[in-house]
């Protein structure tokens, strides 16, 4: 769609655009420092994982209410500049003989917490910079820009690990960063943020106010259970699919690489798509039937097997996935931002966000006992399965024919 939507979000594009693919091509490369480099052992390196998003999840809540209250670009700016100096330490550390476990476990947890508030703050101002008609255009642009570099990124990275090692990727991931930050400071023009309390300051109440606008709302209350609830099902079982390729059916690695980097560019297409499809078919129809059909494509991961036939069963299956997802997630992400208030925007993207890594990493620590007590492809299945029960919690009609809430009059502009 030939959307206009200004220089300004151009340069948010960009600085969205550099940071994603330094993290796709450092995806990765924290387990394989801890494996390869401090020899850690098996749980470590699951522990490095789950430890990085929780720890990181529960500190977000709080910054919810304090990115709310400040001009967004600035807050935007911090946190990529906290990201590049925390990314940039473990390369720094290496070369001095100094890099420990515990380092790469602070570096996961600062870097996951500076992610949450960035998305939070640029989320609440997006919302300021684009019209609300063009927000669809808007997010199915970073929709596809994520899942080129999902295709793009582990391919590149693994490249530079197998010529440098997995260090370098690190620092090239910390590079995006600061990148990133010089493209947020070009953007000009105004700014927006909620106005402070100079009496209370910080309340306690604070800190579960996105919670609580969330569960008040049935639109939102449906869409954050069901977006949860998926995304959760679905990376618990990531590490299940690897070791069930990787080591029971012994596929090559550049196999592994070709699962998962061609389904990707699935997600480009349906990015691509999403806003054409909405204007023909209406915005309902299509995240109901695009919610229903990435909630059934999973359960087909339960026939791969060994060899090629395998291969292209992997290949199809996430593919079609990937393709509802790309279709899918501008759409609700446009209706989260629509529904919700300026003043309440950060807050509510930011406890979205931990949740739903919480979540994540709770059910990933699940699935793992499952796969021991069963099997990889048994856990796989059962998440298949429950995935089926999840387009339920989709909002209906109904519950999206309120008119999207104004901003308050007493929202604040800065120039």
């Amino acid at each position: 769609m030939g959307v206009q939507l200004g220089r300004g979000f151009g340069w948010l594009w960009s600085a969205f655009a550099v940071s994603t693919y330094g993290t796709w091509i450092a995806f990765g490369a924290f387990p394989l420092i801890a494996v390869r480099v401090l020899h850690s052992p098996a749980f470590a390196v699951s522990l490095l994982e789950a430890a990085g998003l929780a720890v990181a999840a529960i500190v977000a809540f709080s910054l919810g209410p304090w990115v709310e209250r400040r001009a967004k670009r600035p807050v935007m700016i911090t946190m990529d500049l906290i990201r590049f100096v925390a990314m940039a330490s473990v390369p720094i550390a290496h070369v001095l003989g100094l890099l420990s476990y515990g380092q790469l476990l602070v570096v996961s947890v600062i870097s996951g917490t500076a992610s949450i508030a960035f998305t939070a703050a640029s989320g609440a101002y997006l919302k300021y910079l684009v019209r609300s008609d063009h927000l669809l255009v808007a997010n199915g642009r970073f929709e596809g820009t994520t899942w080129v570099a999902t295709a793009a990124g582990p391919p590149l990275g693994g490249a530079l690990i197998g010529l440098l090692g997995p260090v370098i990727t690190v620092m090239a991931d910390a590079l995006s960063y600061l990148l990133s930050a010089l493209g947020v400071l070009r953007i000009r023009g105004g700014d927006v943020a909620a106005p402070r309390d100079r009496v209370t300051g910080l309340r306690g109440a604070d800190l579960l106010g996105g919670w609580r606008f969330i569960l008040r709302n049935p639109g939102l209350r449906r869409l954050f259970l069901n977006s949860i609830l998926v995304g959760g099902l679905i990376m618990a079982t990531a590490p299940l699919l690897s070791v069930l390729l990787l080591g029971q059916y012994h596929f090559a690695a550049w196999q592994y690489g070709l699962a998962f980097g061609i389904p990707a560019l699935g997600g480009f297409v349906g990015a691509r798509l999403s806003a054409r499809l909405v204007t023909r078919y209406g915005r309902h129809r299509v995240m109901i039937v695009s919610g229903w059909l990435r909630s059934l494509f999973p359960l087909g991961l339960a026939f791969v097997r060994p060899g090629v036939p395998g291969l292209l069963i992997v290949i199809i299956v996430e593919g079609l996935l990937i393709t509802c997802m790309g279709i899918f997630n501008p759409i609700y992400a446009t209706e989260r931002l629509q529904r919700t208030p300026a003043d309440h925007t950060a807050q509510v993207l930011s406890t979205w966000s931990a949740i739903s890594k919480l979540l994540q990493a709770a059910l990933m620590v699940i699935w793992g006992v499952l796969a021991t007590l069963t099997s990889p492809l048994a856990a796989i299945t059962l998440s298949g399965v429950l995935l089926l029960g999840t387009p339920l919690l989709l909002p209906k009609r109904t519950h999206l024919s309120a008119p999207e809430p104004a901003a308050p009059a007493e929202d604040v502009r800065v120039a």
